[in-house]
C-alpha cells in the first residue's frame, strides 16, 4: 500500500497543475534552473532498534517547465541514527516532479512525489556492512517569495526507505519510513 501513496499524490497533484494551468495566463515564461537546500528535523520509524530522531540536510537543484511544473533533483544526508547496538548512517540522490499552485503573488504551495536512491552504511552488534537501495517519496510544503527569485520554503517529506543488512541474517530486511520536516531556501535563476 505504501508504494502506490507517492503514485496517488503525483496523480492528484498533475491533475490540479493542469486545471490550475489552463486557468493563469500562459503567456508568462517562468521556466528556468533553481538551486537550494534544506535543513531540517528527521523522524526514523522502524519495526527495530533503527528508530531515532535525527537531523537532515538537503541540496537541490531543479528546473522550472511553467509556473506550475518542475522536475527536480537532489542529494540528501539523513545522518546517522540507532543506538549502540544497532545504528546506520543513510545518504542518497532524488529525481522528482514537483507541482506548485500560487496562491497569493507571495505564498506558494507546492507538492512533490519521486525516487530516492541511497546507500546505508550499517552497524549491526559487531557485524557491518553497507546496502544500496532506492525508495519511493512524496512531500508537500509552502513557498514564500522573499523576491521574486529568492524564496524561503517549510515542508514535509516522506521516503519509504528498506535497509538490507544482508551479512546479518538471510531475513534481514528492516522496514523504515523516513519522516522530513525542513525549512529552506530556494534561488531562482
Amino acid at each position: 500500500m505504501k508504494s502506490f501513496i507517492p503514485v496517488i499524490a503525483g496523480s492528484i497533484v498533475l491533475a490540479a497543475f493542469s486545471g490550475a494551468a489552463s486557468a493563469q495566463d500562459m503567456s508568462e515564461n517562468n521556466s528556468g534552473f533553481y538551486v537550494g537546500g534544506n535543513y531540517g528535523y528527521l523522524k526514523v520509524e522502524s519495526d527495530d532498534d533503527f528508530d531515532d530522531n535525527n537531523e537532515v540536510t538537503q541540496g537541490i537543484v531543479g528546473y522550472r517547465l511553467n509556473s506550475f511544473l518542475a522536475l527536480e533533483g537532489s542529494y540528501i544526508n539523513f545522518g546517522r541514527y540507532g543506538n549502540h547496538a544497532a545504528n546506520a548512517k543513510t545518504t542518497g540522490y532524488t529525481a522528482a516532479l514537483k507541482g506548485t499552485i500560487p496562491i497569493t503573488q507571495t505564498v506558494e504551495l507546492f507538492a512533490k512525489a519521486g525516487q530516492l536512491w541511497h546507500k546505508t552504511d550499517y552497524s549491526i552488534a559487531t557485524v557491518s556492512g553497507s546496502s544500496d537501495d532506492k525508495s519511493l517519496f512524496a512531500g508537500a510544503g509552502v513557498n514564500f517569495k522573499v523576491t521574486e527569485n529568492f524564496l524561503l520554503n517549510a515542508q514535509y517529506t516522506w521516503y519509504d526507505v528498506d535497509l538490507e543488512a544482508d551479512n546479518v541474517s538471510s531475513d534481514s530486511k528492516f522496514e523504515t519510513d523516513f519522516n522530513q520536516a525542513s525549512v529552506g531556501a530556494e534561488y531562482r535563476f
